[in-house]
């Protein structure tokens, strides 16, 4: 088993910036936060199909959201827009402090690898058009379990797959539902809040083993506790 520190990195606003998405939901709701709803929806249903059971790729299931919002305030969502949507998460920029942290990561011996919700690019993806792709030892999407995280099968796949045992294993990521997720299945996790997100303060929740306000700043506290 490979005893070398892993470090698993969501994808979905930990590297990549969904405020990017913003303007496309102020144009079609007419009101600020849409957009962040629509995340928050997004992540509920896909925790809700994995309890019940059937799968739906991330992507479909973000156009379906978009058109439940549309009916819940009366606007006119089309087959253009759920396109749209879909062009746009795909073109979704890295933030600026990614680069510099994940080169810490890597100077320090670190393995590297990511873990999204969503399914694999058929080209080149955003971290690929960044330069950033061979950064990365693997690249793994929950579409191979057909469950999307926190499932424990999740993170049981990359660990399995890596060969690492759980307590040389860390999570970097934006959202607390996933380092608890992760830290329910015995890893560490950093919470990185890029100043919209938090941890969730309550008796018996497992609090991140760090919180740090973006990646470079994860980073940097990892190398530093090894």
């Amino acid at each position: 088993m490979d005893k070398r520190p892993l470090i698993v990195f969501d994808v979905n606003e930990t590297l990549l910036d969904i405020e990017f998405l913003e303007p496309f939901f102020a144009e079609i709701f007419a009101a600020p936060g849409r957009m962040r709803e629509w995340f928050a929806q997004v992540i509920l249903y896909a925790e809700a199909v994995s309890l019940a059971g059937p799968y739906i790729p991330f992507g479909k299931l973000g156009g379906g959201v978009l058109r439940m919002l549309g009916e819940i305030y009366d606007i006119a969502v089309t087959d253009n827009h759920v396109r749209q949507l879909g062009a746009l998460t795909a073109d979704m920029p890295v933030h600026a402090d990614v680069a510099a942290g994940l080169a810490a990561l890597k100077d320090a011996g670190f393995s590297i690898v990511t873990l999204t919700n969503s399914p694999k690019s058929p080209g080149p993806d955003a971290l690929d058009r960044a330069g950033l792709g061979p950064m990365f030892d693997r690249r793994f999407t929950v579409d191979t379990v057909h469950r999307f995280k926190p499932t424990p099968t999740t993170y049981q796949f990359v660990q399995d797959a890596m060969g690492s045992s759980p307590d040389t294993i860390w999570l970097i990521a934006a959202h607390t539902w996933d380092t608890i997720g992760a830290q329910a299945f015995g890893w560490k996790a950093a919470l990185v809040t890029r100043g919209v997100n938090a941890p969730l303060v309550l008796d018996g929740i497992p609090q991140p083993t760090l919180v740090a306000r973006d990646v470079g700043e994860a980073a940097r506290a990892i190398v530093a506790r090894h």
